[in-house]
């Protein structure tokens, strides 16, 4: 038997959330993904596979960006500011397989400050 490691676990859990949850087109995905390095969240639509929205760490209005709660709260209101623009007011959140604490709880709080409402 082969040993499975962490980051397979996350594809898996991953897999299984995304079973699940799906954006629509009244109600887009909010997505999110963190390496060591960066942060990033986009608004997808599922059901004609685009990306309505997108923010992440290497935006240049982000400064000072790493991979770190800070960043996180910094990309969660752009992402926000950048869906209140595409007139996107709903989403479903998905946590790409991420536990829902630290970084990915940061985004969430501050995409709801910025007005998404998941």
């Amino acid at each position: 038997m082969s040993k499975i490691n962490r980051k397979e676990i996350r594809r898996r859990v991953h897999a299984r959330i995304r079973r699940k949850v799906g954006g629509t087109t009244e109600r887009p995905r909010l997505a999110i993904h963190y390496s060591n390095q960066h942060i990033y969240a986009q608004v997808i639509d599922d059901t004609v596979g685009k990306t309505l929205a997108a923010a992440s760490t290497l935006d240049k209005e982000v400064e000072n960006a790493s991979s770190n709660i800070a960043s996180a709260q910094k990309v969660g209101s752009l992402i926000a500011e950048r869906a209140k623009a595409a007139n996107i007011g709903t989403v479903v959140f998905d946590r790409g397989g991420h536990l829902y604490h630290g970084k990915v709880k940061a985004l969430a709080d501050a995409a709801r400050e910025g007005g998404l409402q998941f």
